[in-house]
């Protein structure tokens, strides 16, 4: 089965920090094959509630074969997390207790080379994980300006040959349309000096990690799906969330703490006029991250973050 191939990132945290119980609603915004949700369900029982959210279809039929055992009420949708506020508006209008977001590529959607998203394997350049939405890799590649090619490297791969890059794409799409992942990759090897290939990460990889951003709107997601997200839980509900880079554990970072804030007033204000409350009680001071033996055991886990807020009000 392809569960089997398919490894959970810290399983163990993501329970302890999660920490469902019998009867509650969890949420697990990014379910993919189901890993962590398997773990969630033996927690929740028969009167426990789950709802798996993924925009990748093909996951979520897996994902559906893999908690087949559970006893409780599971519904499954095919959307974006950024929508969750909607969701549980419209079905669970008494709040959630817990929320999970594992962000990211999941493995399967990786190895499958057909999706576009892997510099390793040659593939329509397509980076979907929607698969229904209209706009590809394809489209970015072929029809960004230079600058908006360059300002997308820059601000998500944090690419040093950013402008370099943008630069050759434009050049080498001008003689034929870039449509395979081969093609990119070998715009971006001629783009960098032979120097700065020789050492370090493949050098096609943060440029194949900021077109994937740009084209699936992560960090855009990523801020709705938080807000609205802390919003949906209740008071003692808790969110855990995994990041793979970053960006993206700068923008859990930077929404736990605004919310953990008891006041909102202006700097300039010399004393609190809001009378505010904080949202969040923070539980992860600092990232947790996978240990030693994990990230031995599964190579992907090694650039992921947890971190994990309660509910207060």
């Amino acid at each position: 089965m392809e569960e089997v191939r398919h490894l959970p990132v810290m399983p163990v945290e993501v329970i302890q920090y999660l920490n469902p119980q019998p009867g509650e609603v969890i949420v697990d915004g990014t379910i993919g094959l189901g890993g962590h949700s398997r773990l969630i369900a033996d927690r929740l029982g028969a009167d426990g509630t789950l709802i798996g959210i993924d925009q990748d279809g093909a996951a979520l039929t897996v994902a559906r074969e893999n908690l087949a055992f559970f006893t409780g009420e599971l519904r499954f949708f095919h959307d974006n997390f950024r929508n969750i506020g909607s969701i549980v508006r419209q079905f669970f209008p008494q709040g959630i207790d817990g929320l999970l977001l594992d962000l990211g590529v999941s493995s399967p959607q990786l190895d499958r080379g057909e999706r576009g998203f892997s510099y390793q394997h040659n593939a329509p350049l397509d980076m979907r994980m929607n698969s229904e939405q209209p706009f590809s890799a394809a489209d970015l590649v072929n029809t960004y300006s230079q600058a908006e090619l360059a300002r997308v490297l820059r601000e998500y791969g944090e690419e040093r040959w950013a402008s370099r890059i943008a630069q050759f794409i434009v050049e080498a799409r001008k003689k034929t349309p870039l449509t395979t992942t081969d093609q990119l990759v070998e715009v971006i090897k001629a783009a960098i000096p032979a120097a700065a290939r020789r050492t370090g990460p493949h050098p096609a990889r943060r440029t194949f990690q900021a077109i994937r951003i740009a084209v699936n709107q992560e960090l855009e997601a990523l801020q709705e799906g938080l807000e609205a997200g802390i919003a949906a839980l209740k008071p003692g509900g808790r969110i855990v969330v995994i990041s793979f880079h970053s960006l993206e554990d700068r923008i859990v970072k930077r929404t736990f703490r605004q919310k953990a804030k008891a006041c909102h007033c202006p700097s300039t204000l010399p004393v609190c006029q809001c009378k505010g409350k904080p949202d969040l009680k923070i539980l992860t001071p600092h990232p947790v991250i996978p240990t030693a033996e994990e990230s031995r055991k599964n190579p992907r886990s090694r650039s992921a973050k947890l971190r994990a807020a309660f509910k207060l009000v």
